[in-house]
């Protein structure tokens, strides 16, 4: 494989989260890239997502901490129900023990504003060149570095590649060739002005509602203008992995049994989008020659543990790290981002699903669920989750 060569940018594929992520940290290293998107335009869709302090140490870290924490809404606490009798299960406070504990607050934001406040970091960083409506089919590797190839049959030299085109990747498909996990759980998500959301679920909080089954989560965005209502049920059909527009109906048929105050919160969406999700089984390797794989390319998980965003970020802080330690030298930084990821990223994964089964617990499983955190501490929540928000540029190396 080449020498590093000052000369040729490096190639990412993805105008996401993580693929912005990464031209952000590969910038600061000094390295030109050029950002392909398929989409018309560089954009974000969804609604909102969490961010744990090691999303703050990832965005500071990247140099757009200000920009997020200015779009943010900070949390009082993380809260759960059960969602058929509405009894209290779980209660973490998020305010000064916990930012104390693990340097940054807990929030919660707009996928787009999440997105706007990296895209304006690449953009003033003058790094990168944007390539819209681009879709990488195929990448190539000599000695004299990496070619991507477009749907159109145009290439790209670079001297490497940051795949990062999400969970369905063409360029893991072409080094792994994995089957997605497809779950069966289906996750409805909306956006709700806030005149239309009921004044006493208006909370300050990460909340979230716990049944058989399903699962229902609300919280505030753009300074409690808005409230994210999201809902997820067990299909009773064979889905597929997909992103189409919702059905209320379907929504309603399969909330028949949680409590009417949890219950009012499907109600409100004017319309929803459909996301029928899946995950893949944790891999070690995800770098191949100068190709690596980043964010959900890498390491597509469901939404149980609000880490899919957060995790990217850390993976292109951890990349530019490794390029700061090698002095550059791509090959070796290579290596090890990819040792310095894969448990981590295989722990949130596996997690994850356990979580799910957590919060979807029913008959005795439930009541197990219900006594887990009965007069437990802050100290002691937060004693459990140091290895998930204690992470930090600091130590995100692997020794």
């Amino acid at each position: 494989m080449a020498k590093n060569n000052s000369s040729l940018p490096i190639l990412i594929i993805g105008g996401g989260i993580g693929g912005l992520a990464a031209a952000l940290s590969l910038g600061q290293r000094g390295f030109d890239v050029i950002v392909f998107e398929q989409a018309p335009e560089i954009g974000e869709i969804g609604a909102g997502i969490q961010l744990g302090p090691n999303a703050f140490n990832a965005c500071d870290t990247l140099g757009v901490g200000a920009k997020m924490r200015a779009r943010a809404v900070y949390t009082d606490e993380l809260v759960m129900h059960d969602a058929i009798d509405a009894s209290m299960v779980g209660r973490i406070e998020t305010g000064e023990a916990f930012r104390k504990r693990f340097g940054n607050p807990y929030a919660v934001i707009h996928r787009v504003d999440l997105h706007l406040s990296l895209l304006e970091g690449v953009q003033e960083s003058g790094k990168a060149q944007f390539l819209t409506s681009t879709r990488i089919v195929r990448v190539d590797q000599d000695k004299n570095g990496v070619t991507a190839t477009d749907q159109n049959g145009k290439t790209y030299h670079g001297q490497a590649l940051i795949a990062a085109d999400g969970g369905k990747s063409v360029v893991r498909e072409q080094y792994v060739g994995d089957p997605p996990r497809v779950t069966g759980h289906v996750v409805y998500r909306a956006v709700v002005e806030k005149k239309d959301f009921p004044e006493d679920l208006q909370w300050n909080a990460a909340s979230i509602w716990v049944g058989p089954n399903c699962h229902l989560v609300h919280y505030p965005l753009r300074g409690g203008e808005q409230y994210n209502v999201v809902v997820t049920f067990h299909s009773r059909e064979t889905e597929q992995w997909s992103v189409t527009d919702g059905s209320k109906a379907e929504v309603e048929s399969y909330f028949q049994d949680v409590c009417p105050k949890a219950r009012r919160l499907i109600d409100l969406p004017k319309s929803w989008r459909r996301w029928a999700t899946a995950d893949r089984e944790p891999i070690a390797q995800w770098t191949y020659g100068r190709a690596t794989l980043l964010g959900d390319a890498a390491h597509p998980t469901t939404q149980y543990l609000a880490q899919g965003a957060c995790m990217a970020m850390e993976d292109a802080v951890t990349l530019g790290e490794a390029l700061r330690v090698n002095d550059n030298d791509i090959d070796a930084a290579l290596e090890l981002y990819q040792r310095s990821r894969v448990a981590r990223t295989a722990r949130i994964v596996l997690s994850a699903r356990e979580m799910g089964r957590i919060y979807h617990a029913k008959g005795v499983e439930r009541l197990v669920r219900n006594s887990f955190w009965k007069g437990r501490t802050n100290e002691r929540f937060y004693d459990a989750i140091e290895w998930l928000y204690g992470w930090n540029v600091g130590n995100c190396l692997a020794s």
